[in-house]
């Protein structure tokens, strides 16, 4: 049955959620859809420090190369949409379960191919079900945490991709000698099991349920949910539930991606778009590369590996700052912030390469450029998922992180086609112009969102 006699004097599920003090509960889902996080950015990542050992490995040109590190967003723009649209229709839960089968199948198949085209096709495998992970992680995340405390998790859950990231980095630095790129792709894959164990304990969002007129499941899912809160809370009982500020949303009647493109939606739908796109296309188009940029400037592999992991935990400080001011300030004006600072941090970095500045120099510039960068990330994925209505806001999520791959997938190959003719200032000064113009979308078509409930932002 979707319905009962008495739902319309029970409080909506988005009042009874609202309304709970954040707990070791909560903590723990959240740790659970982290933990996958981490591990996704182990794998795009480990493209960054393995990428220059597959050129030499199969003699491959720049754009070659380029093609190679583009690979696996291809598998992640269909991902994320598809996966959106199949989580808004069927729920989060059993989506998510599938991205870690698709994710860990093509991680061991990356570390089996025997040639260059077999790696690319894996890779597209392997980004599909990464790319399957972005949107329902984000809309899980937004749809079980009150809005006091959202954005900041979110933001937070961004900030396992810099730890990933640097995880890879000292993988690469410890093992690439050892057992070779392909050794550390099967051994990537085994994780994947173990997320896919621990994911069994998340339950189904209850906004989604609600709003997907399972109202029975729903209410035992919220029911398990506070009963839960209220042991980890230690009180006898919970906060009273506020019917002030929660209207139900409206079905419209639409598919979910057509809302995208309706009412107050379509606004924010081509901002995000954009967004995604122009800070995608200067991110990996600079990141992908920049291991391999450094072995192009003479550096030995060891220490290309070594400089770029010692840049990247800048990213740390980078994400904490982001997710403070996320709440402090607000989404608008940390995401303009956090973009300019990037176009700025990788203008000069790009100088500092062009020109073989001393190491410090260059590391300097580096860390300078990993602090915004993923601050802008966690901006990112903070901001994406609240600007969209729970029936849609997987969808919305997905195809803003498909679109971005469109940018992830072209900056890599622009890369190697730019190399030989503008040189590393001209590379960097292009990633600097991409983060000037997504900064110049969201101060034209941006909205704010800090503090509203996800069904005050769907009205």
């Amino acid at each position: 049955m979707n319905d009962y006699a008495g739902e319309i004097h029970r409080p909506s599920v988005a009042a009874r959620l609202e309304r709970l003090p954040l707990t070791s509960y909560q903590r723990s889902l959240f740790a659970i859809i982290a933990t996958a996080w981490f591990f996704d950015a182990m794998d795009v990542g480990m493209m960054t420090f393995v990428l220059g050992s597959i050129k030499t490995e199969f003699g491959l040109t720049a754009v070659q190369t380029g093609l190679l590190g583009s690979s696996s967003f291809v598998g992640m723009f269909f991902g994320a949409a598809i996966a959106g649209m199949m989580a808004d229709k069927f729920g989060r839960r059993p989506v998510f379960q599938l991205s870690m089968i698709v994710w860990g199948v093509g991680s061991l198949l990356c570390g089996l191919s025997d040639s260059v085209n077999a790696l690319m096709a894996c890779r597209v495998l392997l980004g599909f079900g990464m790319g399957m992970e972005f949107p329902i992680g984000l809309a899980m995340v937004s749809e079980i945490l009150p809005a006091r405390s959202r954005g900041r998790y979110v933001a937070i859950l961004e900030g396992f991709w810099p730890l990933g990231f640097i995880a890879a980095g000292v993988t690469a630095y410890c093992l690439l000698p050892v057992i070779g790129w392909r050794g550390i792709f099967i051994a990537l894959a085994v994780p994947a099991v173990f997320v896919f164990i621990v994911r069994r304990g998340v339950p189904e969002s209850p906004r989604w349920l609600e709003g997907a007129g399972r109202h029975y499941e729903a209410e035992s899912v919220i029911s398990g949910f506070e009963r839960r809160v209220l042991l980890a809370s230690g009180q006898r009982e919970l906060p009273p539930v506020s019917h002030v500020g929660f209207p139900e949303a409206k079905t419209s009647g639409r598919t979910a991606f057509a809302e995208l493109w309706h009412g107050v939606y379509a606004k924010r739908t081509l901002m995000l778009w954009l967004l995604w796109l122009f800070a995608l296309l200067g991110y990996y188009g600079l990141t992908t590369w920049l291991c391999a940029l450094l072995q192009h400037a003479g550096y030995a592999v060891t220490k290309s590996v070594l400089y770029t992991v010692l840049i990247s935990l800048a990213g740390i400080p980078g994400f904490i700052f982001s997710a403070w001011l996320l709440e402090a300030w607000g989404r608008k004006p940390t995401c303009v912030l956090m973009l300019l600072g990037s176009a700025v941090a990788a203008y000069f970095y790009g100088q500092a390469a062009a020109t073989q500045a001393s190491v410090a120099h260059l590391i300097a510039a580096g860390l300078a450029m990993q602090f915004f960068l993923f601050g802008m990330w966690s901006v990112l994925y903070a901001y994406t998922p609240e600007l969209y209505p729970t029936r849609s806001r997987a969808t919305g999520a997905g195809f803003a992180s498909s679109i971005g791959r469109i940018g992830s997938l072209t900056g890599p190959y622009i890369v190697g086609v730019l190399l030989p003719i503008t040189g590393q200032a001209g590379i960097f000064t292009l990633g600097a112009a991409s983060f000037v113009v997504a900064a110049l979308v969201v101060l034209t078509l941006g909205a704010e969102t800090k503090g509203q409930s996800l069904e005050a932002l769907s009205h």
